[in-house]
C-alpha cells in the first residue's frame, strides 16, 4: 500500500499543477501570434489567417501555404501560383493580390489560369471584371482584340470581358478591379494586372472577430483556437458556446476527476488482481509500442523523403468528413479527397479492427521505397492513435477488375480494346520488374490481382496495395514468411505448400500469369464450362486450344495483329504459371517476351501437379471483400496440401 499512497500524493500534486498549466498554456502562443508578418513593406497587418516567417504555423489557417518575403514584398502561393499581396483589410476580410508571374509583363512562357477551388479564398465578384489573354494563336480574325508584340514573331492578344475559344489558342483569364477597366482599353493592360484583384477570405471570420474583440489572438491547432494574454481575459464563440473561462475550468475539473479515477482504478487492480489479466495488458502494450516505435523509426530513417504525415483532423478535412466514398474492401474504405493545393487523391481509411498496425507500417515502408510510373504513389499517411489512413494519387479509371470479366458482372467484359489490354499487361510486368530488380531492396508484392491494379486517365496501370509485401535484400532469392499470404486463385503453389519450393519473386510471376489469363478471358471461358470438365486443370484446355489454332479469349479478335497479341499473352502467361518456380521466367524475361516477336516466344511445357500427402491445411483466417468479390487468406501453420486441394485453389476464378 505504501507505493500506492506515494503515487496518490504524486497524482494530487501533478493534477493541481496541471490546472494552472491548462489555464495559462496559451500565453506563449498569444505572444507569438500577436506579431504581424514582417516583410519590410507598407503592409503591416498580416496576422490571422496568415502564417510564415516570424509567425508560427499555429498562428494561421493550416489550409494556406506559408507567406514568403521576396524583395520586401509579401507573397502567397495559392494552387501552385504565386501572388503578390497588395493589401489586406481585417474588417472586410478582403485580400488584394496580383499575379507575380505577370508583374510588369504579359509575355510569359508558361501561361496558367487562376484557380481558387477548394481554397479559403473566393473572387470578390461585385468589384471585378475579367481580362482574357490569348497565347500561341495563329491569327485572331474578326475579334478586333488588343495585342502586344512579344518578339520573335509572337503576339499576345487580349480583350476585356469573358473568355471564348479561338482555334488552338491557349487562353488565360485574369480578373481586375472594375475601376481599372480603362487601362485595358488604352493598351495599359500590364498596369491593370499590376493593380491586382480582390479575394474574400471565407474562413471562420466571425469566430476570429469575437476572439480579437475580447483581447485574444486567432490561431489554428487542429481546429480554430483563441490564444489569450492571460488565463481569463478572452473568449471565442461562433455558435453561442460558453466562454473560454468556463471551458478551461471544465477541462481542469475533468483533469482532476481523471486523476482521481486513475487512483481508484489502480486500487481496484491491487485488491482484485483476478479481474484483469496482466498477460493481455502486456501483449497490448507490446504491440502498441512496436507500432508507435515503427512509425518513429520510419520517419527518422527516411527524413525529408518520407511521405507527409497527416493528423486525423486533417484527413477529415481533405475528405470533407468522408463525403465521397469510392469503394470498400476487406481492410477499409476508400474516399475521394482533395489536398489543399487542389490535387485529387484517394484516401484509404484502415478498419480499426484489422490487425495491430504492423501491415499498415509495412505498406508505408514498402511503397516509400519505390518511384516508378507503374507503381502507385503514396503522398501521405495518417497514424493517429487507432486512426490509420493511406493517401494515394487519385486514379480516375479505378481498378482493372472494372474492365475485365468477373462472374456476376456480364457487362464488364470487352470494355477495352486488345491494344490497351496488351499495353496494360506490359505496364504491370514493368512495375513488377522494377520491384524485383530496380529498387534498392527487392520487394515481393505477394498479392497481385486485378483489384490491386489501378488505371490512370490514360489507362496506364499502377500496382497498389503493399499490405502483404515482403522487403528483402537483393541478393536474397528465397524468403521466409510466417504463414501464407495472398488471394485465392492467384496464390503460387509454393506459397500454399513449401513442398513446391521456397517463396521468392517467382511467386509474383505466378500471380502475374494468372492475372493475364484473367485479362484475356481464358479463366472466364473455363468457369463457364462448355466442353471442358471441372476436373481438368484449366491450363490443359488452353494448351489444347492453342494446338488447334484457337484463341482462348472471351472477346472477339478481328485482326491478325490482335490475334498475335492474344497468342503472345497466352504463351507468356502459361510460362508464368508453371508449377515449379524455377521453370518460370523472371519479370525481365517476361517483358522481353511481350515486347518481342511472337516467333521468339518458345512453347511452354504443360505444368504437372505433384505433391506428397501431408497433414490437412489449417486456415486461421479467411476474409472476403464485399466490394472486390475476392477471398484473401492467411495460413498460420505451414505444410503441404493435397493435390485436389491445390487444384481447387488454382481453378478458382476470382
Amino acid at each position: 500500500m505504501k507505493p500506492l499512497i506515494i503515487f496518490m500524493f504524486g497524482v494530487t500534486i501533478v493534477t493541481s499543477t496541471n490546472i494552472r498549466t491548462c489555464l495559462s498554456d496559451d500565453h506563449s502562443h498569444y505572444t507569438n501570434c500577436n506579431k504581424a508578418f514582417s516583410c519590410g513593406s507598407s503592409i503591416t497587418d498580416l496576422k490571422y489567417p496568415f502564417w510564415g516567417g516570424n509567425r508560427e504555423k499555429y498562428c494561421g489557417d493550416s489550409e494556406l501555404e506559408a507567406l514568403a518575403c521576396e524583395e520586401n514584398v509579401p507573397k502567397i502561393n495559392i494552387s501552385a501560383i504565386n501572388y503578390r499581396i497588395l493589401g489586406w483589410d481585417n474588417t472586410t476580410n478582403q485580400l488584394t493580390v496580383a499575379r507575380d508571374d505577370y508583374w510588369d509583363n504579359i509575355c510569359v512562357s508558361d501561361p496558367k489560369n487562376n484557380t481558387f477551388d477548394n481554397t479559403p479564398f473566393q473572387y470578390d465578384n461585385g468589384l471585378l471584371e475579367n481580362v482574357t489573354l490569348f497565347y500561341d494563336c495563329p491569327s485572331m480574325p474578326n475579334m478586333n482584340p488588343y495585342s502586344q508584340n512579344c518578339g520573335s514573331g509572337k503576339f499576345v492578344y487580349y480583350v476585356l470581358g469573358p473568355s471564348y475559344q479561338v482555334g488552338s489558342c491557349t487562353i488565360v483569364v485574369i480578373p481586375i478591379f472594375n475601376s481599372n477597366s480603362s487601362l485595358v482599353t488604352t493598351n495599359r493592360v500590364s498596369d491593370a494586372l499590376d493593380n491586382g484583384f480582390g479575394l474574400k477570405w471565407t474562413g471562420n471570420s466571425e469566430a476570429c472577430k469575437t476572439c480579437t474583440d475580447s483581447g485574444g489572438e486567432c490561431g489554428f491547432d487542429g481546429e480554430f483556437k483563441c490564444f489569450c494574454k492571460d488565463e481569463l481575459s478572452c473568449s471565442v464563440s461562433d455558435t453561442g458556446s460558453s466562454s473560454k473561462r468556463n471551458r478551461r475550468l471544465t477541462i481542469a475539473i475533468g483533469a482532476s476527476a481523471a486523476g482521481f479515477g486513475v487512483v481508484v482504478f489502480l486500487m481496484i487492480i491491487c485488491y482484485h488482481k483476478r479481474l484483469l489479466s496482466f498477460g493481455k495488458r502486456r501483449i497490448f502494450t507490446k504491440r502498441r509500442k512496436f507500432v508507435d516505435n515503427s512509425v518513429e523509426v520510419f520517419m527518422q530513417s527516411y527524413g525529408s523523403l518520407a511521405p507527409k504525415r497527416y493528423s486525423y483532423p486533417e484527413v477529415k478535412r481533405i475528405t470533407n468528413t468522408f463525403l465521397n466514398k469510392l469503394g470498400q474492401g476487406g481492410y477499409g474504405v476508400v474516399y475521394k479527397a482533395t489536398l489543399p493545393d487542389g490535387r485529387p487523391v484517394a484516401v484509404k481509411v484502415i478498419s480499426e479492427n484489422k490487425g495491430n498496425g504492423e501491415e499498415f507500417i509495412n505498406e508505408v515502408a514498402s511503397i516509400s521505397r519505390t518511384s516508378h510510373v507503374n507503381i502507385v504513389s503514396l503522398l501521405g499517411f495518417c497514424y493517429d492513435m487507432e486512426k490509420r489512413a493511406l493517401i494515394y494519387e487519385f486514379m480516375p479509371n479505378g481498378s482493372l477488375d472494372n474492365f475485365i470479366y468477373k462472374s456476376g458482372y456480364p457487362n464488364a467484359i470487352c470494355n477495352l480494346d486488345w491494344y490497351t489490354l496488351y499495353q496494360i499487361g506490359i505496364g504491370i510486368a514493368r512495375g513488377l520488374e522494377y520491384l524485383h530488380r530496380g529498387c534498392n531492396t527487392r520487394i515481393l508484392h505477394l498479392d497481385i490481382k486485378p483489384q490491386n491494379i489501378l488505371l490512370d486517365e490514360d489507362f496506364c496501370p499502377k500496382i497498389s496495395d503493399f499490405g502483404l509485401a515482403k522487403i528483402c535484400l537483393k541478393k536474397e532469392s528465397i524468403v521466409s514468411i510466417l504463414g501464407t499470404r495472398g488471394t485465392i486463385g492467384y496464390i503460387a503453389p509454393e506459397v500454399l505448400s513449401r513442398t513446391f519450393g521456397g517463396v521468392s519473386h517467382k511467386s509474383d510471376v505466378y500471380s502475374y500469369g494468372m492475372l493475364i489469363l484473367e485479362m484475356i478471358g481464358a479463366r472466364k471461358n473455363y468457369d463457364s464450362g462448355g466442353s471442358h470438365t471441372s476436373e481438368m486443370y484449366f491450363p490443359d484446355w488452353i494448351y489444347k486450344d492453342l494446338e488447334q489454332g484457337d484463341i482462348p479469349s472471351s472477346c472477339l479478335v478481328t485482326t491478325e495483329e490482335e490475334n498475335e497479341k492474344v497468342r503472345k499473352m497466352t504463351l507468356v502467361s502459361l510460362w508464368c504459371v508453371q508449377i515449379n518456380p524455377s521453370d518460370r521466367p523472371s519479370m525481365s524475361k517476361v517483358v522481353e517476351m511481350l515486347e518481342g516477336a511472337l516467333e521468339s516466344v518458345p512453347y511452354p511445357p504443360k505444368p504437372v501437379l505433384c505433391s506428397p500427402a501431408r497433414p490437412p491445411l489449417q486456415i486461421s483466417d479467411i476474409s472476403s471483400s464485399n466490394m472486390q468479390d475476392t477471398n484473401s487468406i492467411t495460413i498460420q501453420k505451414g505444410g503441404s496440401i493435397e493435390l485436389n486441394e491445390l487444384s481447387k485453389s488454382i481453378e478458382v476464378s476470382v
